[in-house]
């Protein structure tokens, strides 16, 4: 999408918050809006037929018919689909891959992309909309977003007579983002993919280098991405010039993902390293789909009801996400238009309605670990 005026933008960016706005209004009901369609999706694949998608008449139906899932048990039937089996899984064709930075026993997790899917990871940018929104600032807009995300293609997958590209999911979020909303990276996502899909040091190194030439005269008011590579370039932008980047610009907002503590021990680092003028808003997504974002100064992300179906298995039991009291912790179950009931292997923390955060991986050591880094940075569970 073209850079917009901010004003316009601004019109723009309020019609496309709207879903997500109303859902928080009344997260029951929207929560079973969204079952209706997943279970119209489902009812289309090998997959949803199996466990009865069109029987399925209410939640506790769906909850008895359809079991819980990891990625192992979903791994077979992804390899089918890669192999061209769509219909096992999907209702729509495979427009992509994203496959995950981390490993499962070794490899790379791939999880197929339809339309629908695509079309819903543009919500990745629904945590600087809102800050625009509510910090009144349309002039974000009028700047760029730093681009440090990883390669949204890095190979192709030959199903049948078709080659499918695959990549990693922050570089297809910011591809889509940028296309469908008034942010406008830099650099652009396809000059990233140019340079390669490796992830070794001097690779990182080009990819930095590329950033800063872009952008070292650009009005850089948005860096947007993976926290942990927004850390490491501001390190080696210091060891490059002798500056760190809030000397070459004026970062109004960061909207960062992918690990636990952004908004609270790692806060110090990134101030020091963007200014600490600059906002931060964490979004929480994986490579599934994008699950929710920050809504304003709170510290906590807010899940996009609108979009998905969220479950969370508790020391209670199954529940509803929004049905989690304040303290309460349980691993996160989603339903995408890909994966039902699909266990993600995240811990979440519920505080006051509607904010969550997410405190690691699925492990009995994450409470504890997360308990003591609170503890280390004063920080007892306040928003």
């Amino acid at each position: 999408m073209e850079n917009h005026d901010p004003q316009n933008a601004m019109q723009m960016v309020a019609k496309m918050l709207q879903p997500w706005q109303e859902s928080l209004a009344n997260p029951a009901q929207a929560q079973e809006d969204v079952l209706q369609r997943l279970l119209a999706i489902y009812a289309q694949t090998a997959y949803g037929q199996k466990y009865g998608a069109a029987d399925v008449g209410s939640l506790a139906d769906y909850r008895a018919k359809f079991p819980v899932a990891t990625y192992d048990d979903y791994e077979p039937i992804i390899r089918r689909v890669m192999a061209g089996e769509s219909e096992l899984l999907l209702n729509e064709p495979v427009l992509g891959w994203a496959i995950t930075r981390g490993t499962t026993k070794g490899e790379n997790k791939f999880i197929p992309m339809t339309p629908t899917d695509i079309e819903m990871r543009v919500s990745a940018g629904r945590a600087v909309m809102m800050y625009a929104v509510q910090s009144r600032s349309p002039q974000v807009f009028a700047g760029v977003n730093l681009n440090l995300n990883f390669p949204s293609v890095v190979g192709k997958i030959k199903a049948g007579e078709r080659e499918i590209e695959y990549g990693y999911s922050s570089g297809i979020y910011t591809k889509f983002v940028s296309h469908k909303t008034p942010v406008r990276s830099v650099p652009a996502q396809e000059a990233i993919d140019a340079l390669g899909g490796g992830k070794s040091w001097d690779v990182w190194k080009k990819r930095f280098d590329l950033a800063f030439e872009q952008c070292k005269d650009q009005n850089v008011t948005l860096v947007g991405g993976v926290a942990p590579t927004a850390i490491e370039f501001g390190r080696y932008l210091y060891k490059k010039t002798k500056s760190y980047p809030k000397k070459y610009w004026n970062v109004q907002v960061m909207t960062l993902g992918s690990t636990p503590g952004i908004n609270t021990y790692r806060t110090g680092t990134l101030k020091a390293l963007y200014g600490g003028q600059a906002a931060i808003r964490e979004i929480y997504g994986a490579t599934e789909g994008m699950f929710g974002q920050q809504m304003d100064e709170k510290r906590a992300w807010v899940p996009n009801y609108d979009l998905f179906f969220f479950e969370v298995e508790t020391s209670k039991g199954v529940k509803m996400l929004h049905e989690m009291q304040p303290g309460e912790t349980g691993s996160l179950i989603v339903s995408t238009p890909v994966l039902a009931r699909y266990k993600i292997g995240d811990l979440i923390r519920a505080y006051h309605p509607p904010y969550f955060r997410c405190i690691g991986r699925d492990k009995w050591t994450t409470p504890l670990a997360h308990t003591w880094r609170m503890a280390k940075t004063l920080d007892f569970g306040g928003l």
